[in-house]
């Protein structure tokens, strides 16, 4: 854990396309606020058309990792965020400190067709995950802000 930041945790079934993109999201909008991460019930691996994606909008998440849930991390965590009804319905008990979000986006790894088709699909739910994660942070921010005064 990052220095004791608040920690958002987005967790998928594989952990290879929605919530590595919104691991990506996170981290470009987090600044040093808050320690972001990603994981899956399951590691499927990064999903390449994720990373494709991804870089069309200037963020590179081929460095990170397809990662199984830790405990630890999601004990700790702020906010734990599932991407999918599978990893909603299949993620591990969370302390009631915990804030626990659903965000049940289609799978882009299942879409078929054309390359371009699959690809308007992964770049669609790159969107919506860019303004799911966008809008999170900036009402984190805002609660804070509040509590502060």
């Amino acid at each position: 854990m990052e220095n004791n930041k608040p920690i958002i945790y987005f967790i998928c079934t594989g952990n290879s396309c929605r919530s590595q993109m919104a691991e990506g999201f996170g981290k470009k909008y987090a600044n040093e606020d808050f320690a972001i991460y990603s994981a899956g019930i399951e590691a499927h691996g990064l999903n390449p058309k994720a990373v494709i994606s991804m870089k069309e909008v200037g963020i590179d998440i081929s460095n990170q990792t397809s990662d199984i849930i830790d405990d630890q991390l999601l004990n700790n965590a702020m906010y734990a965020i599932t991407l999918c009804g599978d990893a909603e319905e299949r993620c591990p008990y969370t302390p009631p400190h915990v804030k626990r979000l659903h965000w049940g986006l289609p799978d882009p790894a299942k879409a078929t067709g054309t390359e371009e088709e699959i690809m308007a699909v992964f770049r669609h739910v790159r969107d919506q995950i860019d303004k799911l994660v966008y809008d999170l942070l900036q009402e984190i921010r805002q609660e804070n802000t509040n509590n502060d005064k």
